[in-house]
């Protein structure tokens, strides 16, 4: 009902809150907000992901695998867990900041006081931009994955392109992407629930908004990989839906 109600009368407060999820404010801004932060953090785990899978297979002789590797692991694990923590430290921990110092200075209860509905305007435009930025950073995010993968494992190690394609291609499926893109989804309206809530109740003054960010942070990280957990025991726990024999 709040969301609905949000999308009816805070449409402008919803595509500000899109504009500033999306690009960041201030210093945020400067180094690309949420876009450079989520891509640098999944590029990096795309090529430790490859550097690891390369390594291990090499030592039974399989090292043209990586592909293989590469494909499950930053697909089903590696890239949710990865966006879901950037998230969380970087859009979930400014809102939880943002709505405890105006919790702190009465904004809140002045919007109420205006006849503004502040868990609509100030909770729900939150979780409808988290939502709509979520999926373009998390195709954002698997593409700098796969790519970093790709070359550090052809470029670096010099395995050539065909072979590592060959087996990205023939184990990546899209059923494992179109899950992976659900459960970040989850993963956006935990995190952000979570972290708009701490920031609403927080109390204490400046001392409470800084331990409201501290305990939004320590329940969305678990969240998280809780999520990936139940969605991977769920998905792939009795069948892991490939076959090395391919």
């Amino acid at each position: 009902m709040q969301i609905g109600w949000a999308l009816r009368r805070y449409r402008r407060e919803t595509l500000r809150m899109v504009a500033e999820i999306g690009m960041g404010t201030g210093a945020m801004a400067v180094v690309g907000g949420t876009v450079a932060i989520i891509g640098f953090v999944t590029l990096s785990g795309g090529s430790l992901i490859a550097i690891q899978g390369f390594a291990s297979l090499g030592n039974i002789g399989v090292e043209a695998f990586t592909g293989f590797f590469a494909a499950l692991a930053n697909t089903r694990v590696a890239a949710p867990i990865v966006s879901g923590v950037a998230l969380a430290a970087t859009v979930g921990a400014g809102a939880t900041a943002q709505l405890g110092a105006m919790r702190i200075s009465e904004e809140i209860d002045a919007l109420e006081v205006m006849g503004i509905k502040s868990i609509s305007f100030l909770v729900s435009t939150r979780i409808l931009g988290g939502l709509v930025v979520i999926m373009p950073l998390y195709a954002l995010a698997l593409d700098m994955a796969f790519t970093s993968g790709q070359v550090v494992t052809t470029v670096f190690y010099g395995q050539s392109n065909g072979t590592y394609e060959h087996y990205f291609r023939t184990f990546l499926r899209p059923e494992d992407v179109g899950w992976s893109v659900v459960e970040v989804v989850i993963i956006a309206v935990v995190v952000m629930i979570t972290h708009c809530y701490y920031g609403y109740t927080a109390s204490g003054g400046p001392v409470g908004v800084g331990q409201a960010v501290g305990r939004s942070m320590r329940f969305s990280l678990v969240s998280v990989v809780v999520v990936v957990l139940l969605a991977e025991l769920a998905l792939y726990g009795v069948d892991p839906n490939f076959n090395l024999t391919v």
